[in-house]
């Protein structure tokens, strides 16, 4: 894999990210998460099929039953 070489220094991509909406915060972090992280991509696809199956429980099940 090639590095990409970006011309900015980390302050700025902390400065930008803590601009940023906390939703797309949130949803950056994630990506990035996701970008760099094949554990983290494998548990989503694992957690997805888990809750497709019906294997998963609901809030009110599991804290308020």
């Amino acid at each position: 894999m090639e590095s990409l070489k970006v011309p900015i220094s980390t302050d700025e991509i902390i400065e930008a990210v803590k601009k940023m909406k906390k939703r797309d915060r949130e949803a950056f972090i994630e990506d990035l998460l996701a970008s760099t992280s094949p554990q983290y991509l494998q548990s989503i696809k694992e957690a997805r099929a888990e809750y497709k199956s019906g294997k998963t429980k609901s809030h009110e099940e599991i804290f308020i039953s």
